[in-house]
Order: C-alpha cells, then sequence, then structure tokens
C-alpha cells in the first residue's frame, strides 16, 4: 500500500497532503506523562514495549502519517561508550575532538531495543501510516559532547571547529560513520523514512555549514535504501546550499516562507514550516496558519505537512487535532 509520507518524499502526486509532528510523542499528551511516571526517559527508550506504545499514542489519537520513533538522538552515543543523563536533556562529560574521532564504531547489537521498537510499531501502525527511524547529524552530536549538554550560543564548539579544523573533521567522520550504520539499522527493521536531526548547525556562518556540517551529514546518509529526510533549524542562510547533503527531502523552520523556501532549495521534498506557536492559539487561528501553509506551497507535489520545530510541551492536545483536521479538510 502507498505511504503519503513516502510518496511525498518521492514527490509524487497523493490521495492526501501526509502530516506528522516533531516530538509527536511526548509531555504535550496526558497518557505520555502517565506513562512516563513509571519509567525514567531512558528505560522507556530501550524499553521496546514502552517506546513502541509511546511512539503510537499520538497516532490513535490523530492518525498521523507518520510515526516516530520514540528515541532521542544522543541513543547511540551510549552504544558508543557514552556516559549520560538526562535532566530533561543530555548531560555529560564535555570530550575533546581527539576522544569523540576515538569512539569505536556503533555495535549494532547494544542498540536493538531501537531496532525491536521498530518492528513492533510496523506491525501495530495502519499500513498507510510510514514508520519514521531517526538520528543526530554527526555536528549536533559533537556539539553536545564538546560542550557536555545544551547551551545557548555552543561557543565552545565553534571555537574547536576553528582551532583544530582537521582534529574536527576526524571527529565528524566517527560520528557519520556511526550514524550511518544507525540508520542503516533502522531501516533493516522496518523503518521507511529515516530523518537526520542537524539541531545546532544554525549556529554556524555560511561557510562552516558547508565545510563542518554539510560532509559528515552526508556521509551519515549516504547508501540508505529509504526516503531521507535533512532537517537544521535556524539555517535559512544554508538552504541553497543544502541539497547537497543528497536527501530527497528537507525540512525549513518557519522563519521564512515556504514559497521562498522552497525557491531556495529547488526540486526537493520539503517538510514543514508552521511556527510551533501557533498551536497556543485558538482553533481559527490554527485552520487560518493552514490555509495560507498550502497556499504558500502553491499545489507542487512533495509537501510534507508539520512544524518548524518540535512541538511545545504546553500545546493543549485539542489544538492538535484542529491542526490535523484542518490539513486532511
Amino acid at each position: 500500500m502507498a505511504r503519503p509520507l513516502v510518496e511525498a518524499l518521492r514527490r509524487r502526486p497523493v490521495v492526501r497532503r501526509p502530516v506528522w509532528i516533531m516530538r509527536q510523542a511526548g509531555r504535550y499528551l496526558p497518557e505520555y506523562r502517565e506513562l512516563r511516571a513509571r519509567h525514567s526517559f531512558q528505560d522507556a527508550v530501550a524499553t521496546p514495549a514502552v517506546a513502541a506504545e509511546i511512539t503510537l499514542q499520538p497516532i490513535r489519537r490523530f492518525d498521523m502519517d507518520g510515526a516516530v520513533i520514540f528515541a532521542d538522538i544522543m541513543t547511540p552515543l551510549e552504544a558508543m561508550g557514552v556516559e549520560m543523563t538526562f535532566d530533561p536533556g543530555p548531560r555529560l562529560r564535555p570530550h575533546t575532538l581527539a576522544e569523540v574521532a576515538a569512539l569505536g564504531p556503533l555495535d549494532v547489537g547494544r542498540v536493538g531495543f531501537i531496532a525491536e521498537t521498530i518492528r513492533r510499531v510496523r506491525s501495530d501502525v495502519p499500513d498507510e501510516t510510514a514508520v519514521i527511524g531517526f538520528a543526530g547529524a554527526p555536528l549536533t552530536l559533537l556539539a553536545y559532547l564538546v560542550e557536555g549538554g545544551g547551551s545557548k550560543d555552543y561557543m565552545r564548539l565553534r571555537g574547536e571547529l576553528r582551532a583544530d579544523p582537521a582534529a574536527a573533521r576526524a571527529a565528524l567522520s566517527t560520528l557519520a560513520a556511526a550514524m550511518n550504520t544507525y540508520l542503516a539499522m533502522q531501516i533493516d527493521a522496518g523503518a521507511d523514512v529515516v530523518q537526520l536531526f542537524d539541531s545546532w548547525a544554525g549556529v554556524l556562518d555560511r561557510e562552516s555549514f558547508r565545510d563542518m556540517a554539510m560532509p559528515p551529514a552526508a556521509r551519515a546518509l549516504a547508501g540508505l535504501e529509504a526516503p531521507r529526510i535533512y532537517f537544521a533549524p535556524g539555517c535559512g542562510h544554508t538552504l541553497d546550499i543544502q541539497p547537497a547533503v543528497g536527501a530527497e527531502g528537507y525540512g525549513v523552520d518557519w522563519r521564512l516562507p515556504l514559497a521562498e523556501a522552497w525557491a531556495r532549495l529547488g526540486d526537493v521534498a520539503i517538510q514543514g514550516n508552521v511556527d510551533p506557536a501557533i498551536l497556543l492559539a485558538d482553533p481559527d487561528t490554527i485552520r487560518k496558519a493552514v490555509v495560507a501553509l498550502f497556499a504558500g506551497s502553491a499545489g507542487r507535489d512533495g509537501h510534507i505537512v508539520n512544524l518548524g520545530h518540535g512541538i511545545d510541551r504546553h500545546t493543549p492536545p485539542e489544538n492538535v487535532a484542529t491542526f490535523v483536521e484542518a490539513v486532511r479538510a
């Protein structure tokens, strides 16, 4: 059976425009909060029955066209020997570039629980629903590893990239190879689509993005036998060069009109780009935003409706329902 999300990524005509939401399995849902009260984040990710249940919650509620697996972009790094906690974001010891480069290859056996979660979800979702696997892009993973967690401006990372570019490339190469293995494992387990999140590439200037973010991202996505999405929020200044990453689709945030973002990207599928804050507004505002979004796509094939970032934890579930219903209407 054709899956609208997969067909859209291949820029084929679809019966309905596909819609899903980044972080759709998460804290805004009361059923998620109830389940998480009994499981830590890391335990939930590592327990396929729990992770699959969390993945399925928004599918049951909203009939999304994509079921994104419940995990974290840092999950495969734990399987490479990196120790961390989540509070709620990742906290870990800052690593040097040499330490990152020396991390061993990813042992897929140590992330077998992700594969099992994917198999469970694929068997439980409707045939037309695409299962979405994902990974963190090498540059974004390096940002967390160097900084020891999240940061406002990733100043240490930016300094390291400029101070020792050769060491940075070696570290990024290690991460790229590991993420390529990780994504291939997810596809083998049944993922129909994979997305590479380059969450912090937007802190880089255009030339640094071209030099340090794009080559390892392309390596992470190379040779995968499923449609691929690359998403680097805050990167409107690089959209025209992003297609060199080699994905079928590109996510865009809300900072540019959809038509302009598409003009910069060229002949690729595009995902986005509603401001997540709109889902905190009233139903009429949400419906108007969807109408404007469709107008911006000008009837082109290859559009996946999504937010321009992950959903805010304070979003009322009924507003998500209004959003999806507006897209389907």
